[in-house]
Order: C-alpha cells, then structure tokens, then sequence
C-alpha cells in the first residue's frame, strides 16, 4: 500500500499544470507580465518568471516571492536595464515542476 501512494502522488504532481503566461507588455525597459496558475500554498506554487533572448540567455529574472492562491491571474513587473533584443521570450516557472517549456515571444517598445 505505500509504494501505491507514493506512485500516485509522485504522479500527480508529474501531470501538475505548468504556469501560464496569459500577457506581457515591454515598453522602455519595464515588463509587465501576467501570468496563471493553480497555485496550491506554499507546497505548490508559480514563483517566478524571466526575459530570455533567442540563445536562451537570462536578460531578467522575477522571483515570486509567495503564493497567489486568490489572485488569479495576477500581474507583476520587472525593469531591464540595457539594449534589449527586437524579440525575446518570457518563461515561467513553478516550485515544483521547475521551467515551463512554453514561452511568450514579444518584441520590446
């Protein structure tokens, strides 16, 4: 019986829906991205997102501080400073799963 719960929950958290990025807006260096996910608490929750170039390169990095278990979809921002790229592309992540493989492409104001 332990080695069937274990397989389920480590199953459920495999099948755990990755955060989505539903807007993003860039104009002089500020991104503003709004993002959605069924955070659970503290076990389970989106806690960031970053500005990658097309090489994959780390322009910028938000962290989530906590949980958004009330505040869905919810918004927060973040200034690069610098040249930007005519596109790049924000990712999300969550405590658990890591990295979503999607991506939201823009091409910064």
């Amino acid at each position: 019986m332990k080695y069937t719960m274990a397989f389920i929950l480590c199953g459920s958290a495999a099948f755990a829906d990755a955060p989505v990025i539903t807007a993003a807006t860039a104009v002089d260096g500020r991104f503003s991205v709004t993002l959605t996910h069924p955070d659970t608490g503290w076990d389970h929750y989106a806690d960031g997102w970053r500005v990658e170039d097309a090489d994959g390169t780390v322009l910028g990095l938000r962290v989530l501080a906590h949980p958004h278990v009330n505040e869905q979809p919810f918004t927060r921002s973040l200034m690069i400073d610098g040249p930007l790229p005519d596109v790049v592309y924000i990712r999300a992540r969550d405590s658990i799963d890591g990295w979503a493989k999607a991506v939201f492409e823009i091409a910064p104001e």
